[in-house]
C-alpha cells in the first residue's frame, strides 16, 4: 500500500516497492474500468489495493468478470472499498446452473438453472452493490429455425429479467464475434438491440463490446446511436490484438469523445490484455486512457 509519505511525493508504489507510477490528480472523465489482473506489477494481488490504486490514478470504476465467484466477505471488502472511493462496478459474468443449456431452446430444465444462477447473481448484487449481470445466451442451433431460436431467447430472458427488476438489477447481453467464438447464437449489436426491444424491460439491455463489434460488423459509432437506448455498458480492447486503444485500427479517440459528448455515465470495462509486458506495458496502459481522455473536457 501507498504510504502517506510516497503519495505525498506523487508516487504510488503498491505490491512492488520498486514499481512506481506519479499520481494522476485529475479524475477521468469516462468511467475506464481495469479488471483485476490489469495493473499485478504496479498494485499487487491483493482487490483492496488494487481498487486503492486505480483510485489514485484517476479511474472513476473498476470491473470483474469472475465477481460472482469470489467469497462472499471479500465481496464485501470490495464494496466497502468502491464506496469510500465513490468509484463504480462493471457487469461480471452470470452463468447458468448445472442443467442450464443454449437459450435457444424451449426447455423448462435449463430455464429453472438459469434462474437458479440469476438468484446467486442477485446475492453477488446485493454484496457488492453491482448492479448488472453479464448473460451470453448460448450456442447457435444450425437445425432449428432461427426465427424459433429468437422466440426461446427473448421467453427465457422475459422471465429473467422480471425476476431482476424486481431486485434492482439489470441483465445485459453481449454480442461475441464469429471468428473468436464461432457457433454463438448472439453475434450482432442489431440482433441484441431487437432482442432487447422486444422483452421492453429496464432490467434487459446489452453490452457493446467494440472489439467484438469492430470484428463482426463495423459501422461503430452510428450502431452506438442506433442501439442507444439499449445500451447499458461498453466494453473495450482495440483490433487487431484486443490490446488498449491506440494499438490498433480503431478510433477510440472520436468514439469516446461520442459517447462522453452523449452524456454517458455508465463503465466502461477495459476487456483487454496490454501491448508491452511487465511494469512498462502497465504504465503505457494507463498513459492510452489519459491520452484519449484528455480530449474529452
Amino acid at each position: 500500500m501507498a504510504t502517506a509519505a510516497t503519495a505525498s511525493l506523487g508516487i504510488v508504489a503498491f505490491g512492488n516497492e520498486s514499481a512506481t507510477v506519479s499520481l494522476n490528480q485529475a479524475k477521468f472523465n469516462l468511467k475506464y474500468a481495469p479488471s483485476f489482473n490489469a495493473f499485478p506489477e504496479l498494485a499487487g494481488d491483493d482487490p483492496i489495493d488494487f481498487i486503492k490504486f486505480c483510485n489514485d490514478q484517476g479511474f472513476r470504476a473498476i470491473f470483474d468478470n469472475n465477481l460472482m465467484k469470489k467469497d462472499p466477505a471479500l465481496q464485501g471488502k470490495i464494496a466497502v472499498e468502491l464506496n469510500s472511493n465513490n468509484m463504480d462496478i462493471g457487469p461480471f459474468v452470470l452463468r447458468a446452473k448445472e442443467g442450464g443449456n443454449s437459450m435457444v431452446y424451449d426447455d423448462k430444465e435449463s430455464r429453472e438453472a438459469w434462474k437458479a444462477g440469476l438468484i446467486d447473481a442477485i446475492e453477488t448484487s446485493k454484496r457488492t452493490g453491482a448492479k448488472y449481470a453479464l448473460i451470453v445466451p448460448g450456442k447457435l442451433d444450425e437445425k432449428l429455425e432461427m426465427d424459433y431460436q429468437t422466440a426461446n431467447v427473448i421467453d427465457t430472458l422475459r422471465e429473467l429479467s422480471e425476476m431482476a427488476e424486481k431486485n434492482d438489477l439489470v441483465i445485459v447481453i453481449e454480442p461475441l464475434n464469429r471468428w473468436n467464438h464461432p457457433g454463438l447464437f448472439l453475434t450482432g449489436i442489431p440482433q441484441a438491440y431487437s432482442i432487447c426491444r422486444a422483452i421492453n424491460s429496464p432490467s434487459c439491455k446489452m453490452v457493446n463490446d467494440m472489439y467484438h463489434q469492430q470484428i463482426t460488423e463495423g459501422n461503430i459509432i452510428p450502431n452506438i446511436d442506433r442501439a442507444w437506448s439499449e445500451i447499458g455498458a461498453f466494453h473495450i480492447g482495440d483490433n487487431p490484438g484486443r490490446k488498449e486503444p491506440g494499438t490498433g485500427e480503431i478510433n477510440y479517440l472520436n468514439i469516446f469523445k461520442h459517447i462522453y459528448n452523449k452524456g454517458y455515465d455508465g463503465v466502461l470495462c477495459m476487456e483487454h490484455g496490454r501491448s508491452i509486458k511487465g511494469i512498462e506495458g502497465e504504465k503505457v496502459l494507463i498513459e492510452a486512457y489519459r491520452k484519449v481522455d484528455n480530449f474529452l473536457s
